[in-house]
């Protein structure tokens, strides 16, 4: 077991205060929910020395590199979602970049477009992906199609450790997940299967 979790990475996913707090500006409904267990799979990965990736969203304050749907929440004298430097684009409490991770920012919905991620996995022995953070049908479904495509074997979505805006919208892509052989244990039955 100890070789898979040489070869695993736990990517966290958009758990910043402007999709999960109360307050955020794009505040997905089930996020504040997953946050204990996002919480308790990053702490039982550092122990098991499962790599570490934050996926953040930080965008320019003008929002030139948001997609063009949501460029009409940035602009002068505008704090757009996650704009870089700003409160929104932290990580919620209890959630803490250590060293020896690593933190990748992204502009779209997959972790995979337009950044080095797969080239990063690649150069520190990554085949294997565990996924947790928001929100399901955007930024955890489009990453987790990418690793799919990209041949990473296994991926795991840890279904109570991801979230979206209904759990009706949770279960459907966690089903279509699924039925492309993603694993999607919850969180004790991955606890459990890495004891």
């Amino acid at each position: 077991m100890a070789n898979t979790r040489n070869h695993t990475a736990l990517l966290v996913i958009d758990m910043q205060k402007d999709f999960v707090e109360e307050d955020g500006l794009m505040r997905v409904d089930g996020g504040k929910a997953i946050v204990p267990s996002v919480i308790k799979a990053v702490e039982v990965a550092r122990e098991l020395g499962i790599l570490l990736v934050w996926v953040v969203r930080e965008h320019d304050s003008l929002g030139r590199d948001v997609e063009l749907f949501r460029r009409h929440l940035y602009g002068l004298g505008k704090v757009g979602p996650t704009s870089k430097g700003n409160t929104g684009a932290e990580l919620v409490d209890g959630l803490l970049i250590k060293e020896g991770d690593y933190k990748l920012v992204k502009t779209r919905f997959s972790a995979f477009f337009a950044t080095h991620l797969h080239s990063f996995l690649q150069s520190n022995g990554i085949n294997s992906l565990v996924i947790v953070g928001v929100q399901t049908p955007n930024c955890i479904r489009q990453t987790v199609f990418d690793a799919v495509a990209l041949d990473y074997q296994p991926v795991t979505v840890i279904v109570d450790a991801t979230a979206a805006a209904t759990p009706d919208i949770h279960f459907a892509n966690i089903r279509d997940m699924k039925n492309v052989g993603v694993a999607t244990p919850t969180l004790e039955e991955w606890l459990d299967n890495n004891a």
